[in-house]
């Protein structure tokens, strides 16, 4: 049974907030329990400030033990002064009142344990025979340390799940490489269009099966966020049902309908993302809406590298569509699978005919990187200090659509509207 509510008009209030959380809590029966709660990194909005002392609030007194893991996927550490920064609390009450409080990262290349395979058949059938192959499931160990796990987080339309949220907090969340891999790519091998924005794909439906071989209880907190922090929906249960409820009414907040596509478009970036890496949700949130052949440019004077994690290997690849490494995998064997599908979705749709590559639109890096290493990866440049943004606003007409904060809503065309 999921717990909550939320609203497609207004936002729900703290006291309304910290009822839902009261009463998700009171479902864990928390005394003496040891508590695991998963928590999304700096580079997803929310109240998170707001859930981490209404849980803490809740919990602290009643639990044996109560950590805090940020599910990084395979994203950089955050340090005490930005997780502090991002939980709400100051050094001094991370020090005093927190004290006993476990605030962890998680490290996709160790400290793994392995708890079970999906077999190539069941993979065959959920991905309709885009793959054929066995995949391991990893994940952190440290789960196994306690008597409960709870997700906290938001649920946005996404790229590779098509709703965030829910088992994808532990896949690729808290994962190994194996699981992050084959989800990725299944979705790179799908495409973007035919998975953002909808609840039911094959990569929701693997990360369910992974999630099955999670011997720990599990339940989830789903958010529906609009904006930096508001919260339109909170929502608790089992990390299926949580997040199906959350995803509902985020289709309802986080979509916007167009009635046209735009020759250009200005994905403006906020400082919520550091590298390209996380910044490509300002693609794939907005390719709907470009024409065929037209530009869509990532502005983000503020970013100066491609990914902290995964740039040497960028460096090496290039973005590419989707088909430019599915017909030369011999080439590519040594390539982890999540990397090259960052690639060929930031690339976006396209084709590769006789050693021919042809992307359905442009991208156009307007950041700290310069030219030669936009050359060298095979997205456009574009110095950020010649873009007004003010003087680009107001030019829809022309074919040129403004997007302030993009990253977070998807932007589709009316007819699609189901």
């Amino acid at each position: 049974m999921v717990i909550g509510k939320g609203y497609p008009d207004r936002f729900l209030s703290e006291a309304e907030a910290r009822e839902i959380f009261a009463q998700g809590a009171a479902q864990i029966k928390p005394a003496g329990k040891k508590l695991l709660v998963i928590i999304p990194d700096s580079t997803r909005s929310g109240p998170i400030p707001l859930c981490f002392r209404a849980l803490t609030d809740l919990l602290s007194k009643k639990v044996a033990h109560l950590d805090f893991l940020v599910a990084l996927g395979t994203h950089i550490p955050m340090d005490e002064p930005r997780l502090c920064d991002h939980l709400g609390i100051t050094q001094s009450e991370r020090h005093t009142r927190y004290a006993k409080i476990g605030l962890l990262n998680h490290n996709w290349l160790e400290g793994l344990g392995r708890i079970g395979t999906i077999p190539a058949a069941q993979m065959r059938e959920i991905s309709g025979g885009l793959m054929d192959q066995e995949v391991p499931v990893t994940i952190n160990e440290r789960i196994f340390d306690y008597d409960h796990l709870l997700i906290m987080g938001p649920v946005f339309p996404h790229e590779i799940a098509g709703f965030s949220g829910g088992n994808k907090y532990f896949f690729p969340g808290i994962a190994g490489a194996e699981i992050i891999d084959a989800t990725h790519w299944l979705g790179a091998l799908i495409g973007c269009p035919n998975i953002i924005g909808h609840q039911d794909t094959p990569t929701r439906r693997a990360l369910d099966v992974a999630a099955q071989f999670i011997s720990v209880p599990r339940s989830c907190f789903s958010m529906v966020v609009k904006g930096h922090d508001d919260l339109a929906g909170l929502y608790y249960g089992s990390p299926e049902e949580s997040q199906a409820a959350a995803a509902e009414l985020s289709a309802q907040v986080n979509i916007v309908y167009l009635e046209r596509t735009y020759k250009t478009v200005l994905s403006i970036m906020p400082e919520l993302y550091d590298d390209v890496w996380t910044a490509s949700k300002g693609m794939y949130k907005l390719e709907p809406v470009v024409e065929d052949g037209g530009t869509l440019i990532i502005y983000a004077p503020h970013i100066d590298e491609i990914s902290y994690t995964h740039g040497a290997t960028l460096d090496r690849i290039g973005y590419h569509v989707c088909e430019y490494f599915a017909k030369q995998m011999e080439r590519f064997a040594d390539v982890s699978r999540a990397v090259m599908a960052h690639s060929a979705l930031v690339k976006g749709e396209g084709t590769f005919e006789n050693g021919v590559e042809q992307p359905r639109i442009r991208v156009v890096l307007a950041t700290g990187i310069p030219k030669e290493r936009c050359d060298r990866i095979g997205l456009g440049y574009m110095d950020p200090a010649t873009i007004n943004v003010e003087a680009w606003k107001g030019r829809e007409d022309e074919g040129i659509l403004v997007v302030p904060r993009a990253g977070e809503l998807l932007h589709r065309l009316a007819s699609e509207r189901s």
